[in-house]
């Protein structure tokens, strides 16, 4: 019995306590009933049953095993938390699937895996090409735990990420990656829990605001209320997901891709919405290098594709068509940033900036774009705008060096965020980045796919920009033409993208588990 006047833990210190992938898969539970009840206001009743089942299932499974988990101190070390993350991305997808699989009825477990773990990842690739295959609840549900995993992203970056040094954080810090610069072993499991509950106060409001405000305003553009929402969450959690295949097929016009776009900025930076980590130690958004890199490329690239385009309408005479001119450039200026940020949504008037000059804008573009990402803690995959700027001042001072043997650097407020071996960390994880690409490539070509498509593919899984497979070949590729043992290449890919190869390689480090 409790000594006499002690005082209870209330229910928020207990649910602190418990490990952090059964507190996901409470969440993860409970969401379930979003689509539940969607589905029985759409009169998609068997939908709906498949997903309160699960949803109740879920939860007390929750229950149970938090009663077992109640009043134990967690005996993982500093990684514990690091581990849930990697577990939320492998089993968690299997709950997930379940109800899934029971509402389609004419697919397998496996493909059902395969689009859960594509939607928690942000990968938004899908194993079913035709919208019209799958109902309202179930598009809302794939949009749902795209989000959610996206806003799962944001948060680890803080809590857990950041004080291991690892996601792009290793550019910036003072220590090791797997390490903190202020200890050995870095924040003990408790202190991360702890932070976890902070950073999710400031953040949750913040994402949760967004997309509200995006879907009312998506929604006041023409869209349909459903087709609304999944879009905001899919622009917010860069996963490209659409309930009717893409843009083109929405009603907001360019007004809506307006303001998808001003939106898809929040994926270039974490200065755009939070200055809770190390990357916001200098200059603010003005100086940040990665937000500026973002706007160059988004300024730069469609230019030079609309001279391209420019130059081959004389053939056409298409020159002086100055309304589809203006449609080509904003085409390309919308579709690059969303593949930069890894969203994966193509413009309503992608197809214009190809059509109106008479030549193909070639897939490798887009799929370079991917594979340079995002800001570093946002929701966007692929190498990062951070890693990039570290080789690129490194390659700078390099330059230099060659003129000037004997000259001292001025790193700049700029440069300064970046420690001393920035840009050789940064390099490292470009090699295993590569590496990878090669592997799962070779792997996938073994499986039986034909080397282009296994490339393509690799690419999507690695920058979490599934859109890449209906966008960066003449032909989409279809998913669920694929053999077993490629799904699962292709789900390792997506998990492996999604965490990065040195938060894996960190999970590997014996001394660290002693934490």
């Amino acid at each position: 019995m409790a000594a006499r006047g002690a005082v209870r833990p209330g229910f928020g210190a207990t649910l602190l306590a418990l490990p952090l992938f059964l507190l996901l898969v409470g969440v993860f539970a409970v969401s379930m009933l979003v689509p539940a009840v969607y589905g029985g206001v759409v009169r998609e009743l068997a939908t709906a049953r498949a997903f309160l089942y699960s949803g109740v299932l879920g939860v007390v499974i929750f229950a149970l095993i938090g009663l077992a988990h109640a009043g134990r101190d967690p005996r993982h070390g500093a990684l514990g938390p690091l581990v849930s993350l990697f577990s939320a991305f492998v089993i968690l997808p299997a709950l997930l699937a379940i109800p899934f699989y029971e509402a389609v009825r004419t697919t397998t477990f496996l493909n059902a895996y395969v689009e859960m773990v594509s939607a928690i990842t942000t990968t938004g690739a899908t194993m079913f090409d035709d919208p019209g295959r799958l109902n309202g609840p179930l598009h809302l549900w794939r949009a749902q735990v795209a989000w959610m995993g996206g806003l799962m992203m944001w948060i680890a970056a803080s809590a857990i990420l950041a004080p291991l040094n690892l996601g792009g954080f290793e550019v910036t810090a003072r220590a090791e990656p797997g390490r903190s610069a202020s200890r050995e072993t870095g924040m003990t499991a408790p202190e991360v829990r702890v932070r976890i509950a902070k950073v999710s106060a400031v953040l949750i409001p913040i994402y949760v605001a967004l997309t509200l405000l995006l879907w009312i305003l998506l929604a006041v553009g023409g869209d349909s209320a459903l087709v609304a929402i999944c879009h905001a969450m899919s622009i917010m959690a860069t996963s490209g997901i659409s309930p009717v295949g893409g843009l083109t097929g929405t009603g907001a016009g360019m007004a809506g891709e307006a303001v998808m776009l001003l939106f898809m900025l929040f994926a270039l930076s974490r200065l755009t919405f939070s200055t809770d980590t190390v990357t916001a130690e200098a200059g603010g958004l003005k100086r940040d290098p990665e937000f500026r890199i973002g706007l160059a490329l988004m300024i730069v690239v469609p230019l030079v594709l609309f001279v391209r385009h420019f130059l081959g309408a004389f053939d056409v005479a298409a020159e002086s068509e100055l309304e589809d001119a203006a449609r080509a450039l904003w085409g390309s200026a919308f579709t690059v940033l969303s593949f930069l940020t890894t969203t994966g949504f193509a413009s309503a008037f992608w197809g214009d900036a190809q059509a109106w000059s008479g030549l193909e804008t070639p897939g490798l573009l887009l799929m370079g774009l991917a594979l340079v990402g995002g800001g570093v803690a946002t929701t966007a995959g692929g190498v990062k705008l951070l890693r990039v700027f570290a080789l690129y001042l490194n390659g700078l001072r390099e330059m230099e060096r060659l003129v000037h043997p004997s000259s001292v650097s001025g790193a700049g407020p700029m440069g300064r965020r970046l420690q001393k071996d920035g840009a050789f960390i940064a390099w490292i994880f470009f090699m295993l980045f590569a590496l990878s690409l090669a592997l799962i490539s070779i792997l996938l070509s073994a499986a039986g796919t034909d080397f282009d498509t296994a490339l393509v593919i690799a690419i999507a899984g690695l920058s979490t920009t599934g859109p890449l497979l209906d966008h960066a070949t003449s032909d989409p590729i279809a998913l669920i033409e694929l053999g077993g043992a490629a799904k699962a290449i292709f789900v390792a890919a997506m998990i492996l993208g999604r965490l990065e190869t040195l938060a894996i390689i960190a999970l590997f480090t014996p001394d660290l588990w002693r934490a």
